[in-house]
């Protein structure tokens, strides 16, 4: 089994800070997203970085379409800046409409589950990253440009816990360096969440799946 975490990802709520400003009161959008509200972010702190619900939208869409998935060995979960983690169940089809999908994360942050009034497919937790890391069983690795370089077919375990960065750029808000029992990185330049996602998952296929198919 994988397990694929999007730690430290940049998915929230407009802050009350900036809500009367004229660009956030002209949109329709709950969450903050840089694309709609970037001349309002300046006054937040880390700004540049923050307001990516899209990141999280690419990196759920490759995960829940993928073959690890359709054959059961994937589990994923978004780690939020806020310290919230969303356990999204592996049937959970993702919405490919961004506008959609962004919708559906504002209906998760009103009534922590989704759908709310059904067995959920995604529920929301006020929880840390630490406290997510040690229900998870494998080995914990996280991907870091601070990291060594590794061949992905070579490190990979059938019981493994893969974290990523869930913002553009910088580092991670949460100590994750102490969670993990290895920090690799796969490339000398830095690489998008869903491009090292993507390394993984089909690094792990041709370990461990594509011989049973």
């Amino acid at each position: 089994m994988m397990h694929l975490v999007l730690a430290d990802a940049e998915l929230e709520l407009i802050p009350a800070k900036i809500r009367k400003h004229p660009a956030v009161r002209k949109s329709k959008s709950m969450l903050l997203d840089a694309s709609l509200h970037h001349t309002a972010m300046r006054g937040l702190e880390n700004w540049q970085r923050r307001g990516r619900p899209d990141i999280v939208h690419v990196f759920l869409l490759i995960a829940h379409d993928s073959i690890l998935n359709k054959e059961g060995m994937l589990r994923t979960y978004v780690h939020t800046r806020n310290d919230e983690v969303i356990y999204i169940k592996p049937e959970t089809r993702i919405i490919k409409n961004y506008n959609r999908f962004k919708g559906l994360m504002e209906q998760l942050f009103q009534h922590r589950r989704v759908p709310p009034d059904n067995e959920p497919l995604m529920e929301m937790k006020n929880e840390k990253l630490e406290k997510l890391l040690k229900k998870l069983d494998g080995k914990k690795i996280l991907f870091s440009e601070k990291g060594k370089k590794v061949k992905l077919d070579e490190m990979m375990e059938e019981e493994i816990v893969c974290i990523i960065g869930g913002f553009p750029h910088g580092d991670f808000l949460s100590p994750v360096d102490e969670m993990v029992d290895e920090i690799v990185k796969i490339y000398d330049a830095p690489l998008p969440a869903w491009t090292v996602e993507m390394e993984a998952i089909v690094a792990y296929e041709n370990k461990f799946i594509v011989s049973r198919l």
